[in-house]
């Protein structure tokens, strides 16, 4: 048990409210991987549609964010990561990635309290983690993210649906994956992130009458932070932890 102290377009705008879209049959839907305590900017896109998907149907990547996250430290920031089993080539999907052993909970307790014990909001917020941090422990990394994220949304007043691509039909190609996802959420607007631009076939959605749009993640403002230089790279708990609820006021797309 661990110790607890104490039309494709940019999206900028406030949330807007889902009985509205709801009444306009413009149901909104992102599909995205899952992180590891994702930052403001993951968390923004979740509430600026009416369900957010779990694409972790795919593989899992190395030294990427599903498994870890940046918090702030006196010296810098510093990764947070879960570590986990992985098989050959890692020929495996994020959902079958196993968590390996369960002492790193601990671990980012401890680096928690240490980098965030000062701030404002540490009892609150860590109060809400706790849940997750000392009852029993999960077995993979799928489900350790959606907990996280279920949890992080709810104190944030976020009330999209979050589902996964384990909820739905899967078919082969990146783009015709994608649309149709949204035609079995019987969305018809696909809100996915600004990196894609690369590789996204527009027309698979047109065909559908599905509109596309891009989400921006510029001009965040900054807000009060321990340790050094402001730095937006960084996990959601960081604004949490500085900021409580009024962390909304610093995001675009979540009520305050």
């Amino acid at each position: 048990m661990i110790s607890i102290g104490i039309r494709s377009r940019l999206i900028n705008r406030p949330r807007i409210l889902h009985a509205h879209r709801d009444k306009q049959n413009l149901k909104r839907v992102a599909i995205v991987q899952s992180n590891y305590l994702p930052w403001k900017g993951y968390f923004d896109m979740i509430a600026a549609v009416d369900e957010f998907i779990l694409f972790d149907d795919v593989q899992y990547t190395r030294r990427d964010w599903r498994n870890r996250n940046l918090i702030k430290t006196p010296h810098g920031t510093k990764w947070l990561t879960v570590p986990v089993q992985v098989k050959g080539k890692y020929k495996q999907t994020i959902r079958q990635t196993k968590v390996d052993g369960t002492d790193w909970r601990a671990a980012h307790w401890t680096a928690l309290q240490l980098n965030y014990g000062r701030a404002p909001f540490f009892d609150e917020v860590f109060e809400m983690l706790a849940p997750f941090y000392t009852g029993p422990a999960v077995t993979h990394l799928s489900e350790i993210n959606r907990q996280l994220i279920s949890m992080v949304c709810k104190y944030l007043g976020i009330e999209t649906k979050i589902s996964s691509t384990g909820d739905y039909t899967m078919v082969e190609g990146k783009s015709l994956r994608l649309a149709d996802l949204c035609v079995q959420a019987d969305a018809k607007e696909y809100v996915s992130g600004p990196s894609a631009k690369g590789y996204i076939d527009a027309d698979m959605f047109k065909a559908r009458d599905i509109a596309l749009s891009w989400f921006d993640y510029s001009g965040y403002p900054t807000y009060p932070q321990l340790w050094g230089d402001f730095t937006h790279q960084v996990s959601i708990v960081d604004l949490l932890f500085n900021c409580g609820r009024d962390s909304g006021t610093y995001m675009k797309c979540v009520s305050h």
